[in-house]
């Protein structure tokens, strides 16, 4: 099972190659805001247990391993933006509050998240009941 700072790699890592079609350690740091020789180490680890190859100077590829995973953790992340954009969260608040979140949820929690984003976009109702309770917050 990895941590969650394995998943925030391997996340990273299929975006930028999903973006750019490759990923190097300082693609990595910059957008993780690290340090390069902590991505190295990560990269050694996600090599190590399957996720990757990486190949000094010579650059890193997901392993169908990893990049089954890497999917699985945008769409994590795409789905708890969209759940937190349709109960009315302020869009400066989302990316954060899903980075706070997303890594403590286990699969059945996102899932069942899943089920309820798909009922609420079928049922127009349900959100605008929604933003009425909001009007009536702080």
């Amino acid at each position: 099972m990895p941590t969650p700072s394995m998943e925030d790699h391997i996340e990273q890592i299929y975006l930028l190659i999903d973006q750019k079609g490759y990923a190097r350690v300082s693609d990595i740091a910059e957008a993780l805001a690290v340090l390069p020789s902590s991505v190295t180490k990560m990269v050694q680890k996600l090599d190590k247990d399957g996720y990757l190859i990486y190949e000094k100077y010579r650059g890193l590829t997901l392993t169908a391993k990893g990049q089954k995973l890497g999917k699985r953790l945008v769409q994590r992340h795409e789905l708890l933006e969209q759940f937190l954009r349709l109960i009315g969260v302020d869009e400066q608040l989302i990316y954060n509050d899903v980075e706070g979140i997303e890594h403590h949820l286990s699969w059945d929690s996102i899932n069942r998240i899943a089920d309820l984003v798909q009922v609420m976009e079928e049922s127009p109702d349900i959100l605008q009941k929604l933003e009425k309770l909001k009007a009536n917050h702080f």
